[in-house]
């Protein structure tokens, strides 16, 4: 069965597979404890260990005195449909609204469902200040200097060991440190298009993204995107024949909002094409981290031999938003992006890297993703139950298998902009649809975060939801 320390995962991951293959479908009992450990010849102690993390993702419930069973999925709302966007580029003009939405955060006594914000009440974020604050106190010159591009030694070592998960092969020098997520996709921008070029875009695309594309004064074209598989590559594919794309900007792992994965076959397949037409990929893979179940899936980089796909990612969704770490894998736009970094910010803050690099280096950020992925997972399932019971009928959400976001279809004749102002009345953050298009479209739709609030103020939060949505106007 392996190495001793992953035994009772592979018991979990056995029977995961058989469930995925149908060999043990929802209300059928699964081996009993003694059985699979005399099949699988592994302690019953292990067994019992596996089942429990089975337990812990939903997929199986104990029975008194019965046994073990697959789990019947609970009801939920159905998902939207594939998204209709324009065909052709469009100027973005979406920043007042971003603004709004933004600052509706720093409103106390409001329930944040607005923001993308994670959670950061975990143990390892903890760990993460000790150290940081253990370093404060060091008379270390070097912790007080210009962290100049492409940053920190250490933090570059552990982004590429890292990396591996991703099936990502770089060393530390392909890595560029950068003030978050969000400045690494403006640097990859920078160094891929100029003011006036067209960008691909998924659609719907998230609003930092689109500011970004904005404020560099690009068109965007989204290109028809599924809430469960991904962009249109046939509809990629003919964009490409028809416009002068200079990039295309996707989040092939957990997007923002709709959530969805894109299996590996379409992303080598997506990796493949832009290759082939010469066009960059950016990547954001800032919640690849972030999946539920399983391995952690591949970045869309996995497929690149070319050094034509920008990683860019972050630890703001799984650890802690204000240390601003983020980092770029950029091929071969590397020295571009040195330089681009150079310019735009000089260094990134030195003393949240050497912490970051620290920290990762202890070993104890593998605990600390199981973590939150349970609990993130946990409110996804209490969200969705919420949902299910209290929004009218008509209603359509995605069920995403990682991060934290759910994107809404409300019924038609809803208007998410006066349902925000509504909203935030009653004490309520939201993010309206037309936020995540440059064309303006999801009139209807809203983004809602179900990881960042209790279970309380969540069902607060959709009742109040629900009761504006019965009573429109």
């Amino acid at each position: 069965m392996g190495r001793r320390g992953l035994r009772y995962e592979q018991v979990a991951g056995h029977i995961r597979d058989q469930v995925r293959r149908g060999v043990l479908r929802p209300g059928e009992r699964i081996p009993s404890v003694r059985s699979l450990s005399r099949r699988l010849g592994v302690s019953v102690s292990t067994v019992v260990q596996g089942y429990g993390l089975l337990q812990d993702e939903r997929l199986i419930e104990s029975r008194p005195q019965s046994g073990y069973y697959v789990r019947a999925p609970a009801r939920r709302p159905p998902a939207p449909a594939m998204s209709r966007p324009e065909s052709y580029p469009v100027p973005v003009t979406v920043s007042e609204l971003a603004l709004q939405v933004v600052q509706a955060y720093r409103t106390s006594g409001v329930i944040q469902m607005g923001t993308a914000l994670p959670r950061t009440d975990f143990p390892g974020v903890a760990q993460l200040h000790r150290t940081l604050a253990t370093l404060a106190r060091r008379p270390d010159s070097r912790l007080r200097d210009y962290d100049m591009p492409p940053g920190n030694d250490a933090l570059r070592l552990q982004i590429a060991r890292r990396a591996v998960d991703a099936g990502v092969a770089v060393s530390p020098d392909d890595a560029v440190v950068t003030n978050g997520c969000q400045e690494a996709l403006v640097l990859c921008l920078r160094a891929v298009a100029e003011a006036g070029d067209t960008v691909a875009i998924e659609s719907p695309a998230f609003f930092g993204i689109l500011q970004a594309v904005e404020s560099l004064g690009l068109k965007a074209l989204e290109i028809p995107t599924d809430p469960k598989h991904g962009i249109s590559l046939d509809a990629l594919r003919l964009a490409l024949e028809q416009w002068p794309l200079k990039a295309v900007l996707l989040t092939p792992n957990f997007s923002n909002p709709l959530g969805y994965c894109m299996a590996d076959a379409r992303k080598e397949e997506l990796v493949t094409l832009l290759e082939a037409a010469g066009v960059p990929l950016i990547e954001d893979d800032i919640n690849g981290d972030l999946n539920y179940q399983g391995n952690r899936p591949k970045a869309a980089k996995a497929w690149d031999r070319s050094g034509n796909v920008l990683l860019c990612s972050s630890l703001s969704k799984t650890l802690d938003p204000g240390l601003r770490i983020g980092w770029t894998l950029p091929g071969r736009f590397r020295d571009k992006l040195i330089h681009l970094k150079l310019v735009n910010s000089m260094a990134s803050a030195t003393l949240p890297a050497y912490a970051a690099a620290e920290y990762l280096e202890s070993g104890g950020h593998d605990r600390h993703l199981r973590t939150i992925r349970k609990a993130y997972r946990e409110r996804r399932d209490r969200f969705l139950e919420l949902a299910q019971r209290l929004f009218p009928e008509g209603v359509r959400v995605t069920s995403p298998e990682g991060g934290f976001i759910a994107w809404i279809e409300l019924s038609h004749g809803i208007d998410a902009v006066q349902l925000y102002h509504q909203a935030i009345q009653r004490g309520v953050s939201i993010a309206p649809g037309p936020l995540f298009s440059p064309s303006g479209k999801y009139g209807c739709f809203i983004r809602l975060n179900f990881g960042q609030v209790g279970f309380e103020d969540m069902a607060k939060g959709l009742s109040i939801l629900s009761g504006l949505l019965s009573k429109p106007g």
